[in-house]
């Protein structure tokens, strides 16, 4: 039998390594507050009482991740710590600020919004409500403050290595509890829940860390409407572990969530930093779990004791610094627009402010983004070294991120819901129209319409190449 000495054996064991996901390039982070002034409209809830937060839980803020290969243009990942866009026109008139102050693509930048539902309300058209007035002057400083952090993130790039990986956390479940016959909104103890958080770890050539990244699937709703506050939600918490352990920017990037959320929920900011604390240690399981930066496992010796032993170390890697961008359109087939009348009828019963929340959100929701019987939902899909960022605006179920994952399990897939626009839309499977969710009767596309967006992102994948 030959040893560990031997030639072949040698030959065996040089060509024997593993190497991490990762991707290099020129990356810079900067951060801006983003808190919005007292007395700004803050009415995520139908069940809130009062039009305005009380106060403030925790401040806001916009972190912005600028990434180049050294010779193509610079692409722009910022997340924000917001809830939602309640149309197009408002969220089309920031973003193309944002782009012509910064000359970039509309395929090279995504404004990421982790949707806490504790955030200002991302709309002036409903006059009538409390604060309203203010959130046009908040939209334009909004636009001004992630314009400076983009730039400066830019301006402060250096060569570095991003190191991708896998945690596993069970704060996220199934969302969908059958009570009497009722769907509710409440955790389901019978159902399985994606438990995926995708890390990742940017450090510059000279050692020092840059930022991370945080992927996980979960909606933001610990912290409830009583009383309405600002807050990140969980988000908060969550990256003030990880920036304390590691030291630098952590983004927080909210995933397919549409039908996950915290076990507890609706509560008040006790147990919103206490779920999010429990994130960011699952996060920091995750980067800890890493090699070192630009490096690989080789197998360098075998050492003989009461078996043979075989010895991996780490060794010099150079990830790949592929950056490439595409923005592809999924045409997806509408439901007919519901009367005022059958309106009235689904939400009759109910609070009435709750009822005119929902009649609020539903007016807007076409706008720019259905023609005729068509929606035309876009995708961003980027791709980086051995990662791809696919995001879009609307509220997909876990299922985008666990197919694509199956599909391409050579790759670390970050998806990102509620990003750009238009689309502000929950997408659950086929499987889920049958029954009387909120998902499905807020859509305004048909069953189906997931399963198209999975194929039309899988292609897009495929698409870049490696």
């Amino acid at each position: 039998m030959p040893g560990p000495s031997d030639p072949e054996t040698e030959l065996i064991m040089e060509q024997l390594s593993w190497a991490p996901l990762a991707a290099a390039g020129r990356v810079g982070v900067a951060i801006r507050d983003i808190t919005p002034p007292a007395g700004i409209l803050a009415r995520n809830w139908g069940a809130a009482d009062t039009d305005l937060a009380a106060g403030v839980h925790r401040p806001l803020r916009a972190t912005a991740l600028a990434i180049s290969d050294g010779d193509g243009p610079t692409r722009y990942l910022v997340s924000t710590d917001l809830g939602w866009w309640r149309n197009a026109a408002e969220e089309e008139g920031v973003r193309s600020r944002v782009l012509d102050a910064l000359g970039a693509e509309p395929a090279d930048l995504l404004i990421h919004l982790v949707h806490t539902h504790s955030g200002p309300t991302l709309t002036a058209t409903s006059p009538e409500l409390q604060g309203a007035d203010l959130v046009p002057a908040y939209l334009d400083l909004l636009a001004e403050r992630i314009i400076e952090a983009c730039r400066e993130a830019a301006e402060s790039a250096v060569e570095a290595t991003a190191t991708f990986g896998t945690a596993r956390c069970d704060v996220a479940v199934d969302r969908a509890l059958v009570l009497g016959g009722r769907d509710l909104v409440a955790f389901n103890p019978g159902a399985p829940a994606d438990d995926t958080l995708l890390v990742g770890r940017i450090t510059a050539r000279d050692g020092r860390p840059l930022a991370t990244m945080i992927n996980y699937a979960c909606h933001p709703t610990t912290l409830g409407w009583q009383p309405p506050l600002i807050s990140p939600d969980w988000i908060g918490a969550a990256r003030e572990e990880v920036e304390r352990a590691t030291g630098a920017p952590c983004l927080v990037l909210q995933g397919a969530s549409g039908e996950l959320s915290p076990r507890e929920q609706y509560g008040d900011g006790d147990l919103t930093d206490r779920v999010g604390r429990a994130i960011g240690y699952a996060a920091l399981s995750g980067l800890t779990a890493m090699p070192p930066p630009g490096s690989r496992l080789g197998l360098a010796e075998v050492v003989e004791s009461g078996t043979a032993l075989g010895i991996w170390r780490p060794q010099p890697a150079e990830p790949s610094r592929t950056l490439r961008t595409i923005r592809p359109v999924a045409e997806l087939t509408t439901r007919p627009q519901p009367t005022p009348e059958e309106l009235a009828r689904r939400h009759a019963g109910i609070n009435p402010s709750a009822a005119a929340e929902r009649l609020r959100r539903a007016s807007q929701l076409r706008a720019g983004y259905i023609e005729g019987d068509m929606a035309r939902h876009p995708l961003w899909v980027w791709r980086w070294g051995d990662a791809i960022v696919l995001a879009q605006a609307g509220e997909p179920y876990s299922w985008l991120q666990t197919e694509l994952r199956r599909r391409h399990p050579d790759l670390a897939i970050f998806v990102l819901n509620c990003t750009n626009g238009p689309g502000f839309v929950y997408l659950p499977p086929a499987s889920v129209y049958g029954r009387d969710v909120y998902q499905v009767w807020q859509s305004e596309i048909v069953a189906g319409s997931l399963e198209r967006l999975v194929d039309l992102a899988s292609s897009s994948i495929l698409e870049l190449g490696d």
